[in-house]
């Protein structure tokens, strides 16, 4: 578990909810308990850490109401749903929304412990993930025109001679270029290279 990671629960049961959360302490987890959706919501939801244990019937907004929230404010929060037999169809809804998984009550303590786990390192590989394509757009930003453009046209697997021509360069200068940029990207192989140009990319889809 990352050290800022925490596990909000967000049940209106408050037995369940200290039930849940003494469970998770004792195995050395932050928890923090909220018995309202619109309570959790006071937070600034795309800055927090962690995961979110969610009943999925509650007063006023319920559970996939609060999910469906959560993912408008693009908040990295792996959810899962808590739920009771009659629940289940509402569970799996939420799976297909987006949640990570969601638990049948009763469930046994080792069960939810693992579940939460689970939930905990999927977003600490999301935010890793984002830490890099940040970190990689930062490399991008650092580019010249030139270099930019040198960089596009690798990607798009050019050879020094046909990025002289298109450019109107010598291939000298174009080698230039390229190893200026191989080092602002921080790339050692144009393997490398490819693979951030592809994340970033992929960042610029999803967003």
């Amino acid at each position: 578990m990352n050290a800022n990671q925490t596990v909000y629960i967000v049940d209106d049961d408050s037995e369940v909810a200290d039930s849940m959360s003494m469970l998770l302490e004792s195995t050395g987890l932050r928890t923090q308990q909220y018995h309202s959706a619109e309570e959790f919501l006071k937070n600034p939801i795309n800055l927090l850490m962690g995961c979110l244990i969610l009943d999925v019937r509650m007063p006023d907004m319920n559970g996939l109401d609060l999910h469906q929230e959560i993912k408008r404010r693009n908040a990295n929060l792996p959810v899962v749903f808590v739920t009771g037999h009659g629940d289940v169809p509402m569970a799996v809804q939420a799976m297909k929304n987006g949640a990570l998984e969601f638990l049948q009550k009763p469930f046994r303590d080792q069960e939810f412990i693992d579940c939460v786990n689970r939930a905990l390192k999927a977003n600490n590989e999301a935010l890793n993930g984002l830490n890099r394509r940040r970190s990689i757009q930062a490399r991008i930003d650092s580019l010249t025109k030139r270099e930019y453009e040198i960089m596009g046209l690798i990607a798009a697997g050019n050879i020094t001679k046909v990025m002289a021509a298109k450019l109107n360069i010598s291939p000298r200068t174009v080698e230039i270029h390229r190893a200026r940029t191989m080092e602002k990207m921080q790339a050692k192989t144009l393997a490398q290279l490819v693979q951030m140009i592809v994340e970033a990319d992929h960042q610029e889809t999803v967003g």
